[in-house]
């Protein structure tokens, strides 16, 4: 695989390149290992648009393989536009080549290439029709030279050629006048690139998964379909069938209780509210049917955030309880003054080279939450145990609060303190060394974007931008979570002590935490308590298990300002994992217990 530069003037050397083999093989590295899913099925697509916009894309197994060979090979089939043999040996032959316009913000050219040769070394084959004639070419990667090329082949005229003419005999299935079928024979002759690639989800209905997980919606017109069950015979229609992709948003718009837009800067957050039928497992894995986030551009999901990591951003996002049950698609746009687009290998969205600002967007979108979210959350607060702990606690600390040393600033025009707004919340520290406003620490320029409120605790900085200090309740809430009541999915903070939630100033205990029901027990085993008194055991446990974390907390952010501390240390010393360690001390807290539960269940029996 070479390249060839453009008409250029007299003189001039145009750029080449060298090594096409490492540089196609290190690009393949950077891409998700089913990105080529998403390529492919994008240049169908296309090609489909080209002759009308009407037409079928379907994922299936190469049964003529099959059926000679005994092992499956994954394949792709549309009824576009298809390419005459000259066409794929210009297009497929050149890294950066596209049928399409090449553009910053459409087709690179390198997409499909490289996400399918790099794990393709046997081979990549295209079998397609135009104007009724047929062509076959393989990309593959030379075993000896390790580049990529096209294979050459003896022709039965006795010419040789990198296309061979194909007879309508062999035409695909769905392919009439024109149409192109692409064949994935994987690294070796024997391989079933049929099985789903390690680690993905729901591995006998990974195609399906993940374009439907990959787009919000197929363009209209455009009818997209995967095989499930190939393993079964065919002639079992109940489980070896096509099933038809929708993309997201067909799902979430059926199984909606509420749905709605925020603006936000330079983007809108679209939001669902699921109700429970539609997420409570009927869709057999092939689709995302709870909580999630995800960036939308152009009908295609980026940065999708599910499971575990999409309940923590969620809750960055104030939903911090029905998690399960609330999706929402930030869709970003910028002005003519910048730019967003994707990186070459299409896995993540930036706006002006930069990665696209969570953060500042969470702090808005709780700000203008729209009503029937807020309502929901709070309606699923209320699951929560709670205990009044807070006074009790408040009571104990409020002689030694100076010792904790926690300040509270807030971003205001005019402001009398000077504040780093690089290092707000949730953003990233300034400096790798972490910074604060000595003398060894020079001034950084300020972040062009600005988290608008719901900050806690900033680093102050000399130079910085204007803001004043706030006085507000340093403690933070404190909510018990469970399984047992709904409030806590089995994948958050499991077997973890809890997490902490700095926008919402929020201490989520794990009431499931096996650490907490053994220290529970012995207790209860200790004093022989049971029935209202082992009640009384386990409140007054979860008060002081409480204020343990609270205290953690509070010293944590008191370190704030020192450049010792960045904010990725701060984000590290208040992880689940240091907040659990923090939680296994027993002694002192085994004896508060016992102090207090000697005045509560004395007085109980008097």
């Amino acid at each position: 695989m070479g390249s060839s530069g453009e008409h250029t003037g007299e003189g001039f050397l145009p750029m080449t390149v060298h090594n096409t083999g490492f540089l196609l093989d290190k690009l393949g590295q950077d891409c998700h290992p089913l990105q080529f899913l998403r390529e492919l099925t994008q240049n169908s697509i296309e090609a489909i648009q080209r002759t009308g916009g009407r037409g079928t894309i379907i994922w299936d197994a190469d049964w003529h393989a099959h059926d000679l060979e005994e092992v499956y090979k994954l394949c792709v089939t549309d009824d576009g536009d298809g390419m005459t043999g000259e066409d794929m040996v210009r297009f497929i032959n050149q890294l950066s080549s596209s049928i399409s316009e090449q553009t910053l913000t459409g087709n690179y050219g390198v997409g499909a290439k490289v996400a399918t040769a790099a794990r393709n070394h046997c081979g990549v084959v295209y079998l397609s029709w135009k104007v009724g004639q047929g062509a076959m070419i393989q990309l593959c990667r030379d075993p000896k030279s390790h580049t990529y090329g096209l294979k050459q082949w003896h022709r039965a005229d006795g010419s040789y050629g990198h296309y061979l003419p194909m007879e309508d005999d062999c035409k695909p299935a769905g392919i009439d006048g024109h149409g192109t079928r692409v064949v994935l024979l994987g690294n070796s002759d024997d391989e079933d690139t049929m099985k789903a690639p390690p680690a993905s989800p729901l591995p006998s209905r990974w195609i399906s998964k993940y374009l439907n997980t990959r787009y919000f919606l197929f363009p209209e017109g455009i009818t997209v379909k995967a095989r499930e069950g190939w393993q079964y015979p065919r002639s079992d229609a109940n489980r070896n069938y096509l099933r038809t992709l929708t993309g997201q948003k067909p799902y979430l718009d059926k199984y909606t209780q509420e749905s709605g837009c925020v603006s936000l800067s330079q983007a809108r957050a679209h939001w669902w509210i699921l109700r429970d039928e539609g997420t409570a497992g009927k869709n057999s894995g092939f689709i995302e049917s709870s909580g999630h986030m995800a960036a939308l551009y152009q009908n295609e999901l980026y940065e999708l955030a599910a499971g575990r990591s999409g309940m923590s951003r969620l809750q960055q996002f104030g939903i911090t309880f029905g998690y399960r049950w609330v999706v929402i698609y930030v869709e970003p746009h910028i002005d003519r003054s910048g730019s967003l687009t994707t990186n070459t290998s299409r896995t993540v969205l930036q706006i002006d080279s930069e990665p696209l600002p969570w953060w500042e967007w969470a702090a808005e979108f709780q700000e203008c939450m729209p009503r029937e979210l807020r309502d929901f959350v709070e309606e699923n607060s209320a699951k929560s145990i709670t205990s009044d702990h807070a006074k009790s606690i408040r009571d104990r600390l409020k002689d030694i609060m100076p010792l904790f040393n926690v300040s509270r600033y807030r971003p205001i025009p005019e402001g009398p303190c000077e504040l780093d707004t690089d290092r707000l919340v949730g953003g990233t520290a300034a400096t790798a060394a972490g910074g604060g406003n000595g003398p060894d620490n020079p001034s950084v320029v300020p972040s062009k974007r600005r988290v608008s409120s719901n900050i806690y605790s900033v680093f102050e900085k000399r130079g910085g931008a204007p803001g004043k200090k706030v006085e507000t309740d340093p403690i933070p809430e404190v909510k018990w979570v469970s399984v047992a009541d709904g409030t806590r999915q089995g994948d958050l903070i499991e077997d973890r002590a809890a997490k902490y939630l700095p926008e919402k100033n929020l201490l989520l205990m794990n009431a499931d935490f096996r650490a907490f029901a053994d220290m529970e027990s012995f207790l209860r085993k200790e004093l022989g308590q049971k029935s209202v008194a082992g009640l009384i055991v386990r409140d007054a446990l979860r008060a002081w298990l409480a204020q343990a974390l609270i205290e953690t907390v509070l010293g944590v952010q008191g370190l704030c300002n020192s450049k010792q501390w960045s904010r990725d240390d701060i984000d590290d010393a208040l992880s689940e994992e240091a907040l659990t360690g923090s939680a296994m001390q027993k002694y002192h807290v085994y004896l508060a217990v016992r102090k207090e539960l000697g005045i509560k269940l004395g007085a109980l029996k008097r």
